[in-house]
């Protein structure tokens, strides 16, 4: 069996530790006598210490079941326990000057006996579980120590010529053996006839055999190629899985010869061996040559790693031989079990194989250390999911490199077991690496797939779950493969399971699952009761939308608060013990969130007072916008120039809010007009308010009124007063009334007058006494002093641009 298979059973075998632990508990409670007797036991088997580590593996096993046990156990009368310990709080502790109702005493003295014999059992059961603890740490360091010497056990150096001679006579021997016991076989006249007569069943597997193992591989790249560069959804996924067929087709034929030799009957129990084992090297071998077409693929779309063509090859290649080797490493430790090789024997013959797995797992880190960062376009994306593998790839890569020297030089000194201990694992690590990867593509494929979006363009978050989930899952087998014990693994998940002490209560994992639970589905029912009030009740009530919105947000709050509240007592929390600690950091709290906290208090009064609502059009700090969101901090604004203001409550409360739309959208405008002097004002009156009353926007009650402002110093001023049915339609409505006053007023002859000034100049005979640009500047003092002879008399219009220019006309 490989070692691969050994990790995979490992595995299996910690699965089913962790399922029968899960079902271990007694219901009648834990046998302590017979814990007793078997504690002694182990305690003596420590003490001796001359018991086999797999003799200690199950001893640790079976110890491993009582602590479950116990810890079970300590569970035992919770409820009544904490039922009794209430009681006594409430009665509360002994005057200290004796001067107590004897009733009450004799109360409190029952009580006490009541929870000490409650206690009694818990008690038993954590003195119990405190001794198997530490049993199982003992167990745990004699082994940890005996592997450790093992390792570092300075053996026979395979560079000796000495030991060279017997361990090619060992290795011959082994190859006679298995020879003769074939040829013995064979010639055996009953072995012959069993043959014969499984002759058609023999001819129909190997044809099957044969056929697979020729063709298998061929079939499962053409249809790996007939899907190449389909548009089709899922044309990936679908690509991922005819590509398995390169490992199960070749593997099928394996397998069919394997069974035609066992049905020849000439199997001895060294053929046999080797044939079992043949389809696990099989799938070992055929299983590293797929990871490395998938992980190299010449397509990007295939490939995990994006590299350069050449490189790609050579990755390749050195993959494919690096899985030959690992096999043939396991091949030798299998002849060597069958022969009882000598240790200078195992040295010599695993020295060659180790020494090559080392140089091409050198070579193999070359390449993806040298591999440059631009395989692609994607690959020169920063952003890209590629950039981050090619860097994982570089430090393997120079992991490999440094393995690959380290491990055959350690080797040769003598410590063999360092060397196998550095490079075979370093090889499954490269095989699990690239298994992640390939499965990672396999899911963005299955992503897009389900979704119809590239999962790296489309930036989703479930794409890098699968691959936190797949990394996650990875390490316990890389832990095993680099040494760790299946007991160190249930070990980890026992201690997982146990949980912590937090003052008297005991937090286990179960602890918070139920409290995450509970809450997810508080949570879930608070969100179905939103929108039922939101879609199906609320819309049926005479409540505006601003109030509306207030009550689905209250009844958020409070589902969210009573859920976590419903979840914490659910999980058996004792949240007394956090009171202290509680109330040392609320002034804390209270200093640096009064922020914070000012604005929670504030948004609460928003909700509850709703002096503002969603869709209102608002003035704060001077900012118009409109309400788009209300939350417990904060409030969002959206301005007429489409962005976003962010204002905390606190502002609303505590400043001044012009809402403009509360209750209603009714709104007045003001458009103001100037005639020239000499104009008829109640003809202007009667068109202006024509104009006002024409308008489908302005309402007829209250009606508009035209306002006889005044007289202005170059016109007579007047106003429209109109109350809108929108006043969010307020610009509009201006600017149309703008238009038609314009047009109106050409119509009837009005004149709308522009500014007019008259300009004196004071001493003008200077304007030809001395050139233009030695000239004094000219004054434009008007109605001061006596003037000269006027230069120029009239209105002046200041030309577009200028410097006082009013374009608008309203003296802005």
């Amino acid at each position: 069996m490989t070692q691969i298979t050994r990790w995979i059973t490992a595995s299996l075998l910690a699965l089913a530790l962790l399922a029968g632990a899960a079902l271990a508990q007694d219901l009648a409670g834990p046998d302590y006598d017979t814990w007793n007797s078997r504690a002694d036991q182990a305690e003596q088997v420590i003490e001796e210490g001359r018991a086999s580590d797999q003799a200690l593996e199950d001893l640790r096993a079976r110890i491993a079941g009582w602590r479950e046990q116990f810890l079970a156990a300590q569970d035992t009368n919770a409820s009544r326990i904490d039922t009794l310990q209430s009681q006594i709080d409430a009665i509360g502790p002994a005057p200290e000057d004796g001067t107590e109702d004897p009733e009450i005493a004799k109360r409190r003295a029952e009580l006490n006996e009541q929870l000490a014999r409650l206690r009694a059992p818990v008690l038993r059961a954590e003195e119990a579980y405190t001794r198997a603890n530490g049993i199982i740490g003992e167990i745990d360091r004699i082994i940890r120590e005996r592997q450790t010497d093992e390792l570092l056990e300075l053996g026979p150096s395979p560079l000796n010529p000495a030991y060279w001679p017997q361990a090619i006579e060992d290795l011959t021997q082994s190859l006679r053996n298995a020879w003769r016991e074939i040829a013995s076989n064979a010639t055996s006249r009953l072995y012959q006839s069993e043959a014969q007569r499984n002759l058609p069943l023999i001819l129909v597997l190997l044809a099957i055999g044969v056929m697979l193992l020729l063709r298998g591989r061929s079939w499962a790249r053409t249809g790996v190629q007939m899907l190449h560069g389909g548009a089709r959804r899922g044309t990936g996924v679908f690509r991922f899985m005819v590509s398995l067929g390169q490992i199960v087709l070749p593997l099928a034929g394996i397998y069919a010869l394997s069974q035609a030799a066992f049905a020849t009957g000439m199997m001895g129990p060294r053929w046999t061996l080797l044939l079992e084992n043949l389809p696990i090297w099989a799938t070992t071998m055929l299983g590293i040559h797929w990871l490395a077409d998938q992980a190299f693929h010449d397509d990007d779309d295939i490939a995990a790693l994006q590299l350069t063509a050449d490189d790609r090859v050579k990755a390749r290649a050195f993959a494919s031989i690096l899985a030959v080797l690992y096999v043939l490493r396991d091949v030798i430790d299998t002849l060597a079990a069958l022969d009882n090789f000598p240790a200078e024997t195992m040295a010599v013959a695993q020295f060659p194989v180790l020494v090559l797995s080392g140089y091409f797992l050198f070579r193999l880190g070359r390449v993806r250390n040298d591999a440059p960062m631009a395989g692609s376009a994607e690959a020169r994306d920063p952003s890209s999911q590629s950039v981050f593998r090619l860097r994982l790839a570089r430090l393997l890569g120079r992991a490999a490199i440094i393995i690959g020297v380290l491990g055959p030089v350690m080797a040769g000194i003598g410590y063999y077991r360092v060397g196998e201990a550095l490079v075979y694992p370093a090889i499954a690590t490269l095989a699990l690496v690239g298994i992640v990867l390939v499965l990672q593509s396999f899911f963005n494929s299955l992503y897009e797939m389900v979704t119809g979006r590239n999962a790296e363009e489309d930036e989703s978050l479930l794409p890098v779950l699968a691959g936190f989930m797949l990394s996650l899952a990875a390490l316990p087998i890389l832990a095993l493969i680099w040494g760790a014990r299946v007991a160190d693994l249930t070990e980890l998940w026992a201690r997982f399971r146990e949980g912590f002490q937090f003052g008297e209560t005991r937090i286990s994992p179960t602890d918070f699952l139920v409290v995450v639970i509970v809450f997810i589905l508080g949570y879930l029912l608070t969100r179905l009761l939103q929108g039922a009030l939101r879609t199906t009740i609320l819309p049926k009530t005479k409540m505006d939308q601003g109030g509306q919105n207030a009550v689905v947000s209250g009844i958020g709050y409070v589902g969210i608060f009573l859920a976590a509240l419903i979840a914490i007592t659910a999980g058996g929390l004792d949240l007394s013990s956090l009171a202290i600690v509680a109330g040392a950091l609320s002034v804390g709290i209270g200093f640096g969130l009064q922020n914070i906290v000012s604005n929670f208090v504030s948004g609460i009064i928003l909700l509850i007072e709703r002096p503002i609502g969603e869709g209102d059009w608002i003035e704060v700090n001077g900012t118009h916008g409109i309400v788009k969101d209300i939350s417990v901090r904060s409030t969002r604004l959206e301005t007429f120039d489409r962005y976003d203001l962010i204002i905390p409550n606190a502002d609303f409360v505590s400043g001044t809010v012009a809402n403009y739309t509360r209750g209603n959208s009714l709104g007045r405008i003001i458009v103001g007009v100037g005639v020239a002097y000499g104009s008829d004002t109640r003809k202007v009156e009667k068109v202006l308010l024509n104009i006002a009353r024409q308008h489908d926007k302005v309402l007829m009650n209250p009606a508009p009124y035209v306002y006889f402002k005044g007289f202005g110093a170059d016109s007579m001023d007047f106003e429209i007063r109109a109350i809108l049915t929108d006043i969010g339609e307020g610009l509009a409505v201006r600017t149309e009334m703008n238009h038609q006053i314009a047009e109106r007023f050409a119509e009837e002859g009005i004149e709308i007058p522009f500014a007019q000034r008259d300009v004196w100049l004071r001493n003008p005979e200077t304007l030809t006494a001395k050139p233009p640009q030695e000239a004094a500047p000219a004054s434009t003092e008007g109605g001061s002093g006596t003037p000269a002879e006027p230069s120029a008399t009239g209105p002046a219009r200041p030309e577009p641009g200028a410097v006082g220019a009013d374009p608008d006309g309203d003296g802005r």
